[in-house]
């Protein structure tokens, strides 16, 4: 059975999501964190699809849904005290930190249909809210978490605008947002897609929560951020794989490099699996089978 459902968040905004449920009442659940930019659960009918029926045949339901960060910008409904209003969302003006109350809302919402356990997978920036989800919350109700091509939002950014450019937009957003034009859009000449100062720095701040996977950083110690390397990946202790599509498009050209590299940052190695699907890329594009077939197996393992 596949629900269109509509929960609140923490600080009441409502977001949509799809529940599909086994014909057998599941007391599992799978919750789905999409990427940013243009994303949406809704534009990704064969993934979904695929993921929930494979799933729901071992017991487990699965619920995607848009968070905050879906689509550039759009606006959702908001209760403030005892009245409905509007406000201006989307990736365009998204704080990563932000995520918590989204899964917080998504696992409330689940928790009242019943569910029990809760397993969370994040795709690219998905899998950078995980990480921050699980750093500023620790003691939280996820059982496992899947991080699917965890990116190097900071380094790629470095590594298109260059040095000058990139400290250019870091300063010029760090004033803005102090002169109170956080939620203003970036000039298309420093950054020519819609972002608000506010979302362009927490994006590309080396020192922010946003920079959870610094591989650029690392790999070619270029020292940007004052902040331990890989801070909020190497506070994870729970259940976690790591999955990568061998032909990932953000990984530097070597994804088995990116796997050992995170390999040795991890503090719990007992915890984590890690796996590469072939012939797929950051989206999985080219083999969603293989990468839903590993993902299936190991929630059931």
């Amino acid at each position: 059975m596949t629900r269109l459902v509509e929960f609140k968040t923490a600080d009441n905004l409502f977001l949509p999501g799809l529940l599909f449920e086994p014909e057998r009442k599941a007391d599992k659940v799978l919750i789905m964190l999409h990427g940013n930019g243009s994303s949406s659960v809704f534009y990704s009918v064969p993934k979904v699809n695929l993921m929930a029926r494979e799933l729901n045949a071992k017991g487990i339901s699965y619920f995607p849904f848009n968070n905050r960060g879906a689509h550039y910008i759009k606006k959702l409904k908001i209760i403030k005290e005892v009245k409905e209003d509007d406000v201006k969302i989307g990736t365009a003006y998204e704080l990563i930190k932000d995520c918590i109350q989204d899964i917080d809302g998504a696992i409330d919402y689940l928790e009242s249909q019943g569910y029990r356990e809760f397993y969370l997978i994040g795709h690219s920036t998905g899998a950078n809210k995980i990480c921050v989800y699980n750093f500023y919350k620790p003691e939280n109700r996820i059982a496992k978490y899947i991080l699917a091509g965890g990116g190097d939002d900071s380094g790629i950014y470095y590594q298109m605008m260059g040095t000058k450019k990139f400290n250019k937009a870091l300063e010029m957003a760090k004033k803005e947002i102090a002169r109170g034009n956080g939620r203003k859009l970036v000039p298309k000449y420093l950054v020519d897609y819609l972002i608000s100062y506010q979302s362009l720095y927490d994006t590309i701040n080396p020192d922010g929560d946003y920079n959870t996977f610094p591989f650029n950083e690392y790999l070619n110690n270029l020292k940007l951020t004052k902040k331990e390397l890989f801070r909020e990946y190497k506070t994870i202790n729970k259940p976690t794989l790591v999955i990568y599509g061998a032909n990932d498009e953000y990984c530097w050209g070597d994804v088995p490099r990116i796997a050992e590299l995170l390999k040795k940052q991890t503090t719990r190695p007992d915890l984590f699996n890690y796996e590469i699907v072939e012939n797929a890329d950051h989206g999985f594009d080219g083999n969603i089978e293989g990468m839903t077939e590993k993902v299936v197996n190991w929630l059931v393992k």
